[in-house]
């Protein structure tokens, strides 16, 4: 008996751990290298990577310019107050509520008329 008790122990232990490092694994992003892929990237990589851009436009010098989206606008609203413990009420007597705004954030891509990535830009709007 007490020898299956540290046999379970030790398998709660161990998946503990391995859970912790899946989900420590996924929490980790790749930041991609921008400036690395200017002059070396194409359009046509680009919309393999990112799939087809929310908006694009091309110039009459041949200059191609697409957006992507990356993360859309939100608004945040959360009750308050905030953590406070049952039946204890800390505010006015009017609910109320906190209201955050955050932009959508784009990626802008400029490629030149051979195809080739010749600037980029993260922006918000």
């Amino acid at each position: 008996m007490n020898t299956a008790l540290v046999a379970a122990r030790a398998g709660g232990k161990r998946l503990a751990i391995t859970l912790a490092a899946l989900v420590l694994a996924g929490c980790v992003t790749q930041k991609i290298d921008w400036p690395a892929r200017v002059g070396n990237y194409t359009c046509d990589q680009a919309i393999m990577e990112l799939g087809p851009p929310d908006k694009s436009a091309k110039l009459t010098d041949g200059t191609t310019i697409a957006d992507w989206l990356t993360r859309p606008r939100q608004t945040i609203i959360a009750p308050e107050p905030y953590f406070a413990p049952p039946n204890c009420y800390y505010g006015s007597f009017t609910p109320m509520y906190s209201e955050t705004y955050m932009p959508a954030r784009y990626l802008r891509l400029t490629f030149g008329a051979d195809g080739k990535l010749t600037t980029w830009k993260e922006f918000t709007r």
